[in-house]
Order: structure tokens, then C-alpha cells, then sequence
């Protein structure tokens, strides 16, 4: 499968994000039923590749900014619902969920930006605690002047540098 192949290519091009796993212990983990969700990772322009996380190994979008197939999106359906001007077709959620995939939380979205420079124009939304979605907010994250920023919007706002970020756990 092509998408494989490329998966295996910036795997192998990319060790500093997986060190002391080889590509035999990603196979070994990824279902077959997993491989659309991964496609779909790559054609909407994340450039998946494998993160080792304390929880585990992870496919997650690595492309240095937001991928840009999936921009211009609300936090979540109930905020896409809530719009009255302008709603966009869709929300970071509902395309992560539709595809099996999570959006990254805050703990993973600081993890991959210590393996480079991500989001140094954009930004992502992230995984948003109840207490601050029950309020109609939203986090999002990017990292500015070599730090790590995580701010707080209406779920319900869409900006055309804003995206997220899939993973899949393994």
C-alpha cells in the first residue's frame, strides 16, 4: 500500500521521533483496519509519522504547520451547530472522530513540539477539558519565540491558519 510506503519512509528518515522502535514494532501494531485512517491523514496534508509517547506509540500528523486539508474548522459539532453567520462544513472533531483519529491534547502538542518546530504560523486546536467546553471555549496551541503557547477561544470561531492535529494510537 503506497500509503505505508511513505509512512515507512518518513519513519525511517525520522528516528529522533521514535528512538529504540523499529519499523517491525509499528507493523506489529498497526491494524489493517487502521490504514484508511492514516491515508486519510496524509492526503489531507499532515505527513503522519510515528511518535514514541510515555503512553505508548502514536501515529501523529507531523507536516510544520497545520495540515492545510483541514483548516477553517470549528472546535467541535455543537459549536459548527451554534453558528448562525458563516458556519464551516465541518469541525475538528466531528473529521477526527469520522476518521477513528483524536485530536492531540495538550500534553501530546507540547511532546511533538520538542522533536522540532511545528505551528510557527499556524495553530491547532487540542483536546479541551469538559470544564472549559461546557463555557463554550476551546483550546488551541502553537509555538511562538521557541516556547509552547496554549490560548483559549470560542469553539465556535474558525480562522484560515487554524487546523489540528490527528493521532492514532498504536
Amino acid at each position: 500500500m503506497e500509503t505505508l510506503d511513505t509512512l515507512k519512509e518518513r519513519f525511517l528518515a525520522n528516528m529522533d521521533r521514535h528512538p529504540q522502535v523499529s519499523w517491525d514494532d509499528v507493523i506489529g501494531k498497526l491494524d489493517k483496519d487502521q490504514a484508511p485512517a492514516v491515508a486519510w491523514m496524509e492526503e489531507s496534508g499532515g505527513e503522519p509519522d510515528v511518535i514514541a509517547f510515555p503512553s505508548g506509540l502514536a501515529i501523529v500528523d507531523c507536516a510544520k504547520e497545520a495540515p492545510a486539508g483541514r483548516r477553517s474548522v470549528c472546535y467541535d459539532q455543537a459549536a459548527r451547530l451554534k453558528r448562525k453567520k458563516f458556519p464551516p462544513e465541518s469541525s475538528a472533531q466531528e473529521l477526527a472522530e469520522e476518521h477513528g483519529l483524536s485530536l492531540l491534547d495538550e500534553a501530546d502538542y507540547r511532546q511533538l513540539q520538542a522533536l522540532g518546530d511545528f505551528d510557527l504560523k499556524t495553530s491547532c486546536w487540542i483536546q479541551t477539558p469538559a470544564a472549559i467546553r461546557d463555557k463554550g471555549g476551546a483550546l488551541f496551541a502553537e509555538k511562538r519565540y521557541d516556547s509552547v503557547f496554549v490560548y483559549h477561544n470560542g469553539a465556535d470561531s474558525y480562522y484560515k491558519v487554524r487546523g489540528f492535529r490527528c493521532k492514532l494510537s498504536l
